[in-house]
């Protein structure tokens, strides 16, 4: 299904039509969707600004479709990845917004502007038609329909961000959880197992675009309660992996807690997430001031896990087996960042460089660690190499919004900011000021 994206120039008149013609005052329609949500922020004057394109609705869009049954009205229009053209003159880098800053920015300055809308109407049409299908499936028929949607969507947030993949995953938990509430007992299971992958991997897409640690961490919260549920101890602590994860560097300590709690928990992680877990736990142990030996020893049981894991039989897929896209390359490259991390950049250059392949790695993900590999360039004094690099994986962190990338490559032009006359450092810093106003 094509992902559309609603410009306000199609939608404003699309609105004031749907309204009159259910007799609504602005203000009436302002309340009706304060309804609908439960936030109680809409005023008339949002209404007004919607209706002359003067601004476009962002999160308000999925209930005005609601509210004013707009799906026949409206008309898609194509989504453009490129970048924006670079201003004229140099711009100075201390504009470049904070990392703390960095993602909430690509996602909020997304919706709001409208640049890439967080619910899009191929996806709003995907999370209907989960919700209404939901009941004409056979229980396992339903089971099915949702694994297969699960796994599109992952692979869409693979191809073109997590931005656009979201709506679709939000969709799939809404059919989820009306699903279970009359299922029978064993499909129930069936779908709370389900639900909670879906959980976690939107979890994992508000992380990417950079929704608050709140939001996060109640998906992340859902994923374990319906783990626990159904007795999922395995997910259960690849959710508490990917807790650690999302923490970065924010919280060494807690991050090492929970890395350490789903390798030494009351459940039994296969080898390739333990394997995952394991190098988390020996990122935590640098970050929080351990012996290196201690942070080696560790690194080392992650290797024995890969060594004794079964080769995946097909690609990693949402709903596989849990952790079956962890690789040796990948975990070499997160190796590689905690070398950086603990102030040993030219070892940190060198792992990136012998195991950061393009065959290896998705555009999303390589481009993730082409920002890192950037930071290091940057540090050991090789800044045209660094700003080349990182000018690359622009190209595609740009054009799927990913938050994450998008901060390492700031933390990047930051290091980078003494060499700020270099021609290729300069326009790293323009692209990105520019990518951050747009």
């Amino acid at each position: 299904m094509p992902v559309t994206q609603i410009n306000g120039s199609v939608l404003g008149p699309v609105i004031k039509k749907a309204r009159k013609g259910r007799g609504l005052t602005q203000k009436g329609l302002a309340d009706l969707l304060n309804q609908a949500s439960g936030w109680g922020t809409c005023t008339a004057n949002d209404v007004y600004r919607w209706e002359t394109n003067r601004r476009t609705p962002g999160p308000w869009l999925p209930f005005l479709i609601e509210v004013l049954c707009l799906e026949p009205f409206i008309e898609p229009e194509p989504i453009s990845g490129r970048l924006p053209t670079l201003p004229q003159g140099a711009v100075d880098p201390s504009r470049l917004p904070m990392e703390d800053d960095v993602r909430r920015r690509s996602f909020l300055g997304a919706v709001i502007a409208g640049a890439a809308p967080l619910f899009d109407l191929a996806a709003l049409e995907h999370l209907t038609a989960a919700v209404r299908n939901a009941h004409r499936y056979a229980d396992h028929e339903l089971v099915g329909h949702l694994r297969a949607a699960l796994d599109e969507t992952a692979c869409m947030d693979v191809r073109r961000g997590s931005l656009r993949a979201m709506p679709a995953a939000l969709g799939i938990l809404s059919a989820i959880s009306i699903a279970a509430r009359e299922a029978k007992p064993a499909v129930r299971r069936e779908l709370l197992v389900l639900g909670s992958r879906a959980a976690e991997f939107t979890a994992w897409l508000h992380h990417d675009v950079g929704s608050s640690g709140h939001t996060v961490g109640y998906w992340h919260g859902q994923a374990k309660e319906w783990a626990t549920f159904t007795g999922d101890g395995a997910m259960h602590a690849y959710v508490l992996m990917r807790q650690a994860q999302a923490l970065g560097r924010n919280d060494p300590a807690r991050m090492l807690d929970l890395a350490a709690a789903a390798t030494s928990g009351p459940w039994t992680l296969p080898l390739r997430p333990r394997a995952e877990a394991l190098q988390q736990e020996a990122r935590g142990l640098a970050m929080t001031g351990a012996d290196a030996d201690e942070v080696a020893r560790v690194l080392d049981r992650a290797h024995a896990a890969l060594d004794r894991a079964e080769a995946p039989v097909g690609p990693a897929s949402c709903t596989g087996p849990l952790g079956d896209g962890y690789t040796r390359e990948r975990l070499l490259v997160q190796s590689a960042i905690r070398l950086r991390e603990a102030g040993r950049p030219v070892e940190a250059v060198a792992a990136f460089q012998a195991h950061l392949t393009t065959d290896a790695f998705a555009p999303r993900d390589h481009a993730l660690y082409s920002a890192f590999l950037a930071g290091s360039l940057a540090d050991i004094g090789e800044p045209d190499e660094a700003a080349a690099v990182a000018l690359q994986a622009l190209e595609i962190a740009a054009e799927v919004r990913s938050g994450q990338a998008i901060s390492a490559l700031n933390g990047a032009a930051r290091t980078l900011f003494p060499y700020r006359q270099r021609p290729q450092v300069r326009e790293l810093h323009e692209r990105l000021v520019v990518l951050a106003a747009d």
